[in-house]
């Protein structure tokens, strides 16, 4: 399936051609002027109406919280997923909610299908971005002398080819927009050992805070800002199957300053921020969402 988006008056209002009856109802932004900047007010720094986002895999998890968040404040949203059942449910839930989102079938992994992605990205908005979320990740729990080079490819092609290549392909559109912002987000495993095994993720993650880094240096120029968050046990689905081992959510939160696990809206509300004008000199950062769990040294609690 693909939801193809339609663009009105050169604005950002994506809908679904076959919603087009309820869209009707929903309102147009129009960025016909987004080459001349308007007067930034205090509430306009802390609003991201008017902006367009793309967040990969935004019908679950972190992914869903980030989702919902730009739309609320505002961003006109694409988002993507490999289940069609559940991005077809998910985009009924937010057209409930009135908010602006629109989305496809894809699966980041894929070369051909991340070229597609941006083709359709580029014809829905005019061929300007706003905001790039690498929201996608996967993992692969295994020890490293047990790792085959399948899973290798897997967890590097998933957590640091796609990313890396949705940041080539995003330029043009970000640097058309005028002011261009792009979050990583990554992990606390690509800062420190979490004492599991997990080199491989480990290897990706530390690869794109690193990566981060650069963009942040090579695109300035373009106003292009790069920034990363680095969750820590956020309570997703495959974490939280990792709580159902009552010793390891115990040691956990033994070892979290804040003494508790992370909610999604957590990580959501940070990269909602870190994409607003409110954060316009900040890039090349990579924050930790964990608690306090990095700088603890890992030491029991108190």
């Amino acid at each position: 399936m693909d939801n193809s988006c339609a663009t009105l008056q050169e604005g950002c209002l994506v809908v679904q051609q076959q919603n087009t009856t309820a869209a009707a109802t929903m309102a147009t932004v129009d960025h016909s002027s987004s080459s001349t900047k308007a007067p930034v007010t205090r509430n306009s720094r802390w609003s991201l109406a008017g902006m367009t986002a793309l967040v990969t895999g935004g019908t679950r998890g972190i992914g869903h919280a980030i989702v919902e968040e730009l739309a609320e404040l505002g961003a006109c949203v694409y988002t993507c997923s490999r289940n069609e059942q559940e991005l077809n449910e998910r985009l009924e839930e937010w057209r409930a909610k009135g908010f602006d989102v629109t989305g496809s079938v894809c699966d980041v992994s894929s070369v051909t299908e991340r070229e597609q992605l941006f083709q359709r990205i580029s014809s829905c908005f005019g061929g300007k971005l706003h905001i790039l979320i690498n929201n996608v990740g996967t993992n692969i729990r295994r020890a490293t002398e047990n790792y085959t080079a399948e899973q290798y490819s897997i967890v590097m092609a998933t957590n640091l080819e796609a990313p890396y290549h949705a940041c080539q392909l995003a330029y043009p559109l970000l640097k058309a927009s005028g002011s261009g912002c792009i979050v990583f987000n990554s992990s606390v495993a690509g800062l420190v050992h979490l004492g599991t095994p997990g080199s491989v993720y480990g290897a990706a993650k530390g690869a794109i805070n690193q990566l981060t880094k650069n963009l942040a240096c090579e695109w300035a120029k373009d106003n292009i800002r790069t920034n990363c968050v680095a969750p820590g046990y956020i309570k997703t689905p495959p974490v939280e199957k990792l709580f159902e081992r009552k010793n390891f959510l115990d040691r956990l939160v033994s070892r979290t300053p804040l003494r508790r696990p992370g909610e999604t809206e957590e990580v959501s509300s940070l990269v909602a921020y870190l994409c607003m004008p409110a954060a316009s000199y900040i890039t090349g950062q990579i924050i930790a969402i964990d608690g306090g769990l990095t700088v603890n040294c890992f030491e029991r609690v108190v």
